[in-house]
């Protein structure tokens, strides 16, 4: 065999390479790395080409023992099926722990452009101990890796055999040789010696053994031109082999300069955990595996068990002697485990020096060697107590929470919308008629549980939380398995996920079937309580209203919702009422009360009632609310006023048909012999027969008020002529100058032109007396009687803000004091027949009742104001006469508005009204408000296009004045006319100091309206 045939052809180290290795990027978890690597082929995730590869199988058929760590195309680091084992050894989760946290094995890569032959990969991986080799590019990008076993496989067993026998053959060759070349040379010195006789046949041997030798020199010859061939191919190794020692120091610096620099990172990781362990709360600690001594034991331990480290030092298991009894059996079991080199995980209890009990976490694991030997023993101990406490309590709190559950037929739920998965306490299924403890259904199971009329109901009022993210809130009903059907009411809030994106709703569920059926009953009895007339009225012992039929509706006028949950006594008295006091006691002591009571309905009418209350219990007996009856007795008190009224003036009539025949009697003869003596003694002085007159007319008048009171009693019946009441103020006034005090001043304002009315002049004059006589009384030191009249025309607007004004022609006659004033009790009752504030014997209380009721016997009316300390003002409208009709045309022409937006603000449906329509029907654009509130929100939102605002002054909620002041804040420019029924007495300063255009006073006409209008918006300069 030629030895040029034994030569070895290896591979090149770029046929060795494996273009496709096994990869994950570092984000990734390690679970998936182990599942890659498991796989029995390696996927096709190539970075070259391979189809000019004609052989993949070699790097194919490697062992999938390795994953390389790549991110867009960098290598990050490796992972070896032996790192794989140590960490699962650890006992950390692998679902849950990522490959960029576990790379633990040193990366050793050889670039590209030194990958020229298979001794460069082989040195390197004898030299670094691995077996495995990734391959990169200049720039740092994975191209492939190669696989100590592939490299075996170039150096096959045959190949090394063929270089052995080489070898071998060319030794035998030379020893062969040289003994043919020795055989020769003894065999040449033998014939020389040989006798001559023998020449010839050792001639004959010479020739052969020449033939020999030529034949020996030829194989010589092809020997050492074989082994010149081998000494070159030698020669070219030994150069590779320079070449390959240079590489290796070139490696080996490389080497020491990655090892100063891991050494340098070494002690800074050192000196980081050093910092980390002495100063971590949790306790730390490592031991030798043979000798068992503690070879680190961080500070938390003196926190935690109270006792030094040296004493551990000194004594390593004196940790022990503080375990509690009662677990130490478990940790006995622990350091067993832990010493056979399994990774263990224990709570228990110790007790300190100090008496203090401390709950610990226990932690021990094993470091290993890269040979998989046991090189330390270590742990990590965490003080609990806390998180011990917490426990507890969360376990008490739920113990409870379990309980008030269950008692309260309540349950919890939660869904997370992203897995569609839902969770719900213990007894949620016991709400839908399932044994408790049932895990939630499935959505369509649970569909199936509800009422089929509500299954829609429940997926709306989801949807509508989900998309506009209100609060679920819904009560429906479940059909349990029995066929029972039951009310629960659930209610959730919606929370979301960091991109604000809905991640879970959480709520709870509450049986609330009895409720139900109580509102049920509690509707039925109800509709029985609305069918009866009578107010019936719940208050809880608080005075909040519960409960309002609809006859207390009917009765007081406020619907129930706005009188439940209202106070009571601040709803239906005007003012605190003595009685409530003595019936809340007397309602406690004995369980009931019946009296009238005066309250007031929402329209501010006063009424009384007939009260009859009842005190309600709970089951245990306690006082829980108070039933009230209310009958309204209004119209029975008020007929049984009238009755007594009219006895009275039956009586009144019977004394007063004596008295006048006796005053006829008197007055008679006076008035008789007045005439006879201005009949016998005409030529008497003119003063004697003027007081001959006064005797005369005073007798008259004596007999005509005679009259007066038989018409009281009896009716208000008169002789009607057309009266000037110009003319009877001016005779009215001859008396009472003479008679009133000089103290008392009077100022007069009667213009030429004021209309005649019809009338009984005997009546007006009476009137007009009683009025100036009460004024005086009202002024015992002196002041100021105003005695004033003008034509006044009532349009249908005025009329609908006075009920007993009618539209047409009127005289308005005034008659106002700046005296003593009345409170408003008493002006509500100056007109009641024998009501009087004076004394026993001075005053009758008819004269007030007896001007009422003259005005009205003349188809008129009396507005009447009074302010304490400011006076009072009488205002008497009496129907003009026909005569009067062609001064209407000289009323001055009103202009039309230019459809400027007005704001009319009053609490009076009837005035907003009427001002809209007059308004309306002079082109002006109109915004009503009925409270002060309500127009400041309305001149919020019209503040640029609102021109004018009328303003009543008392309203409810928020008065004219605070609107006023409000709106001024707003606007400094805002035109403002204050509407009141205020007299001049009774604090208008306040409203004029609050720079208001104008004063409206009530009642006013529609002339009145737009004349005040026209002068603020066109003639205010």
């Amino acid at each position: 065999m030629r030895l040029q045939d034994q030569l070895i052809n290896l591979p090149t180290l770029d046929y060795l390479i494996n273009p496709s290795p096994l990869m994950i990027s570092p984000d990734s978890y390690l679970v998936d790395a182990i599942i890659l690597m498991s796989q029995k082929k390696a996927q096709n995730h190539s970075l070259i080409d391979l189809n000019r590869y004609l052989q993949p199988d070699i790097w194919n058929q490697q062992e999938n023992s390795c994953i390389l760590v790549v991110e867009c195309g960098y290598l990050l680091g490796i992972i070896t099926a032996k790192d794989v084992v140590n960490i699962i050894a650890s006992g950390v989760d692998l679902t849950q722990i990522k490959v960029s946290e576990v790379m633990v094995t040193a990366l050793i890569t050889l670039k590209e452009s030194y990958a020229t032959d298979i001794f460069t990969a082989w040195s390197l991986l004898h030299h670094y101990q691995i077996s495995y080799l990734p391959i990169v590019d200049s720039q740092g990008r994975l191209k492939g890796i190669v696989n100590a076993s592939v490299l075996i496989q170039a150096f096959n067993r045959n190949t090394i055999l063929g270089i052995k026998t080489a070898l071998q053959q060319l030794q035998n060759n030379y020893r062969q040789i040289s003994c043919i070349s020795c055989s020769i040379h003894h065999r040449l010195q033998q014939g020389i010696k040989s006798k001559s006789q023998t020449f010839t046949s050792t001639h004959q041997e010479f020739q052969q053994t020449r033939k020999k030798l030529q034949m020996v020199e030829e194989k010589l010859h092809q020997t050492q031109n074989e082994l010149e061939k081998l000494v070159a191919e030698n020669k070219r190794l030994q150069q590779k082999i320079s070449e390959y020692q240079k590489a290796e120091v070139a490696w080996q610096n490389r080497e020491k300069l990655d090892y100063e620099q891991k050494e340098a990172a070494l002690q800074a990781s050192e000196a980081k955990f050093q910092y980390f362990a002495e100063n971590i709360q949790a306790l730390i600690w490592w031991k030798d595996p043979q000798t068992r001594q503690f070879l680190y034991i961080n500070p938390a331990y003196e926190k935690i068990w109270g006792r030094s480290r040296q004493s551990l030092q000194e004594k390593p298991l004196s940790w022990m002697d503080a375990v509690h009894p009662d677990d130490r059996d478990r940790v006995d079991q622990m350091m067993t485990q832990h010493f056979a080199g399994e990774a263990t995980e224990i709570e228990y209890r110790i007790l300190r020096p100090d008496g203090l009990m401390r709950w610990v976490w226990d932690r021990t694991f094993t470091m290993l060697d890269q040979q998989g030997n046991v090189c330390y023993y270590a742990g990590i101990v965490e003080d609990i107590t806390e998180h011990k406490h917490i426990e507890e309590s969360l376990r008490e709190s739920e113990a409870r929470l379990s309980v008030a559950l269950e008692a309260a037929h309540m349950g919890i739920w939660e869904w997370k919308i992203p897995t569609n998965e839902t969770l719900w306490s213990a007894n949620m299924g016991s709400l839908y008629g399932l044994p408790s403890g049932t895990l939630c259904p499935t959505t369509t199971e649970f569909l199936e549980l509800l009422h089929p009329e509500d299954r829609q109901t429940f997926t709306q009022a989801v949807t509508a939380t989900l998309q506009q993210g209100v609060k679920f809130i819904l009560e429906y009903r479940t059909v349990w398995p029995d066929g029972s059907i039951h009310w629960l009411n659930s209610t959730g809030q919606l929370y979301y996920d960091e991109n604000n994106q809905p991640s879970r709703l959480t709520g709870t569920t509450t049986d609330i079937s009895e409720r139900k059926q109580a509102e049920q009953q509690i509707q039925e009895q109800a509709a029985l309580l609305d069918v009866v007339t009578n107010a019936i009225v719940v208050r809880d012992l608080q005075n909040q209203i519960l409960f309002w039929n609809q006859g207390a509706e009917r009765l007081y006028g406020w619907p129930p919702q706005e009188a439940v949950n209202q106070n009571a006594n601040e709803l239906l008295f005007k003012k605190p009422s003595a009685k409530i006091p003595i019936a809340i006691e007397q309602v406690m002591n004995t369980g009931t009360w019946q009296g009238e009571l005066h309250k007031v309905t929402k329209s501010g009418k006063e009424i009384i009632v007939e009260s009859r209350w009842t005190l309600m219990q709970d089951s245990a007996g306690q006082p829980q609310s108070i039933l009230i009856v209310d009958t309204d007795i209004t119209q029975r008190k008020q007929l049984e006023e009238q009755f007594f009224r009219t006895q009275r003036l039956e009586s009144l009539g019977t004394l007063a048909g004596g008295i006048a025949h006796d005053l006829n009697n008197i007055l008679t003869p006076i008035l008789a012999a007045s005439q006879l003596l201005q009949l016998k003694f005409p030529q008497d002085t003119e003063r004697y027969h003027q007081l001959m007159t006064i005797i005369e007319n005073n007798a008259k008048r004596g007999a005509d008020l005679v009259k007066q009171v038989l018409s009281f009693a009896r009716g208000f019946k008169g002789d009607r002529t057309i009266i000037s009441i110009k003319h009877l103020i001016s005779e009215m006034l001859l008396i009472v100058k003479q008679t009133f005090p000089k103290s008392i001043e009077f100022a007069i304002a009667i213009p030429e032109n004021l209309w005649a009315v019809s009338g009984d002049v005997t009546q007006l004059h009476q009137v007009l007396m009683n009025l100036v006589v009460n004024a005086r009384d009202a002024l015992p030191d002196g002041g100021k009687i105003e005695i004033s009249a003008e034509n006044r025309l009532i349009d249908q607007a005025y009329a609908q803000m006075n009920l007993d004004a009618q539209a047409g022609n009127y005289i308005e006659l005034t008659i106002a004091d700046n005296g003593m004033g009345m409170p408003p009790e008493v002006l509500n009752r100056i007109f009641e027949p024998f009501f009087t504030t004076k004394e026993i014997g001075i005053g009758t209380g008819l004269g007030l009742s007896t001007v009422l009721g003259i005005i009205k016997s003349h188809g008129g009316f009396i507005n009447v104001s009074s302010k304490v300390g400011k006076g009072t003002k009488f205002q008497l409208f009496l129907p003009a006469v026909e005569g009067c009709q062609r001064t209407r045309s000289e009323n001055p022409a009103v202009s039309l508005g230019k459809g400027e937006l007005i704001l009319v603000v009053d609490d009076e449906a009837k005035i907003l009204e009427i001002a809209t329509i007059v308004l309306e029907n002079y082109n002006y654009q109109v915004l009503t408000a009925s409270n002060g509130i309500e127009a400041i929100a309305l001149y919020a939102q019209y503040k640029h296009q609102v021109k004018a605002v009328l303003m009543d002054m008392i309203m409810p909620e928020m008065d004219g004045l605070t609107a006023i002041r409000t709106l001024q804040k707003m606007n400094p420019q805002v035109k403002i006319i204050a509407c009141s029924g205020f007299n001049p007495h009774e604090g208008l300063s306040e409203v004029v100091n609050a720079n208001v255009q104008l004063v409206l006073p009530k009642p006013f006409t529609a002339q009145d309206l737009l004349n005040s209008l026209q002068h603020i918006l066109r003639d205010e300069n």
